[in-house]
């Protein structure tokens, strides 16, 4: 068997801003999305609630993958506000209460990483802060009528039309987007597959 550096890595995600930014800095991947449970526990801390999710997307596409020496990455990234997870709104009304209850305020985006393979699980979360800025009701309309807020947790994506309405953030901006690249980086140095690595390997 050929080392999991060459070969491409296994994002347990359907997510195509994951997708995206793994592009960015030059990791070959292929995609295996999976169904877990995201409900959280009760009284389950933000960054516990997603280094669980991130891990058991990994190891359930580990499982159920023919080679189980490749590398697979899971991760989950969850809003945080008054110490409540926001996950994705079910619908147009929850994504404008989201918004409603965001505008003008900080919150928390907690996003964690889970890195299986040949070895033990290596996991990393990174919390992020943001605010956005006063919003007024026509604008969360509009923004909520463009479709973009119903699949975002906290009902807007920073990398898009959602940009205008963020004020403020410090943090991570690729873990707000979905995936810390920096957490990604450091977990594959930590089993020997330093990113540079990946620019100059094939499958040839």
């Amino acid at each position: 068997m050929s080392s999991p550096a060459f070969q491409p890595l296994v994002l347990a995600s359907a997510s195509p801003r994951r997708r995206e930014l793994l592009d960015q800095i030059g990791i070959r991947h292929e995609v295996a999305p999976v169904s877990i449970d995201e409900t959280p526990g009760q009284h389950e801390a933000p960054d516990l609630y997603v280094l669980r999710l991130a891990r058991q997307k990994a190891l359930t596409c580990q499982a159920g993958w023919h080679d189980a020496g490749r590398l697979f990455l899971g991760a989950d990234t969850t809003v945080v506000m008054d110490g409540r997870i926001m996950g994705q709104p079910a619908n147009a009304e929850e994504a404008r209460t989201m918004l409603a209850r965001l505008s003008g305020r900080e919150h928390q985006v907690m996003s964690g990483v889970a890195l299986a393979g040949p070895h033990a699980v290596r996991e990393r979360v990174v919390a992020s802060r943001v605010r956005l800025r006063p919003l007024s009701s026509a604008e969360i309309d509009n923004y909520v009528a463009t479709g973009e807020p119903l699949d975002k947790a906290g009902a807007f994506a920073v990398q898009g039309r959602g940009a205008a309405l963020v004020s403020e953030l410090s943090g991570s901006y690729t873990a707000v987007v979905g995936l810390p690249l920096e957490a990604v980086t450091d977990l594959l140095h930590q089993v020997d597959q330093p990113v540079h690595q990946w620019w100059v390997t094939s499958d040839e």
